[in-house]
């Protein structure tokens, strides 16, 4: 049960510094778990451990950000925003304890997912389509996850539409057709989360709108069909031979 109230509290600081960057018009949105769980509040929530927020933000308001969240008594972990501030910045709360990673314009771990232009699209979160992406270019995905992915499943209709209730399958597209490392990772990921919504329950998802299988199987044939760059199928004849993702880089933060 404390899980639960922790989290209630985590998403109303969230809310509330979304709010506050709002008033200097800083775009800045929710991503991960905490995202997914503002998006579904109808599913059953998911234990966390953890107290910190991550968010998306814009590299054009990156120094009016930092401005204000220094006034609201978080601490810059200096060395580590001048060194990797280009596309991370990280703050801690100097009484709470409460921390706080910013991702600048897009995310880069096993595949970089540019989000920038996104930002504004729903008014606490990330896009459901970068949310869902940011997930499923995890290499080594794992059943948190996949649930995850499900959540988003279950909720959000797949359409070619910018419309925030939906998935937009034109970023899904683009993202998978342009690059054969993004389409490689995606395509075994959807086969695996796939695999384990047969596997057994998944309680996380009971009480969803939308069928997770139904909408798994739009997804792999969104993937198949997508129009492929000459990039992707230059790079698709090397195959798994070679190395299609990042490995990512731990970035200690020091507080």
């Amino acid at each position: 049960m404390g899980d639960t109230i922790a989290e209630t509290d985590l998403l109303k600081d969230a809310k509330s510094l979304i709010d506050r960057a709002a008033e200097r018009s800083i775009a800045l949105r929710l991503v991960g778990g905490l995202a997914i769980r503002m998006l579904t509040p109808e599913l059953p929530p998911r234990s966390r451990t953890g107290q910190d927020l991550d968010f998306a933000s814009s590299s054009s308001t990156r120094r009016a950000l930092s401005e204000l969240l220094t006034e609201l008594g978080y601490h810059p972990d200096r060395n580590f925003n001048a060194l990797y501030g280009n596309k991370q910045l990280y703050f801690a709360h100097g009484d709470t304890g409460l921390a706080i990673d910013v991702l600048i314009d897009k995310l880069h771990m096993c595949h970089t997912l540019e989000f920038a232009d996104r930002l504004g699209r729903m008014p606490y979160t990330l896009d459901a389509a970068d949310l869902l992406m940011s997930k499923l270019q995890i290499v080594e995905l794992n059943e948190k996850d996949a649930d995850d992915c499900l959540r988003l499943l279950v909720t959000f209709r797949l359409e070619e539409s910018s419309d925030p209730d939906t998935i937009d399958l034109r970023v899904f597209r683009s993202l998978v057709g342009d690059d054969w490392g993004w389409w490689r990772t995606v395509t075994l990921n959807l086969e695996r989360i796939n695999g384990l919504l047969y596997s057994g329950a998944r309680p996380a998802i009971e009480g969803g709108r939308l069928d997770p299988g139904a909408q798994l199987q739009t997804l792999i044939a969104a993937a198949q069909s997508a129009p492929k760059s000459r990039r992707w199928k230059l790079r698709a004849r090397i195959g798994e031979r070679k190395r299609w993702y990042e490995v990512p880089e731990e970035t200690p933060h020091h507080h």
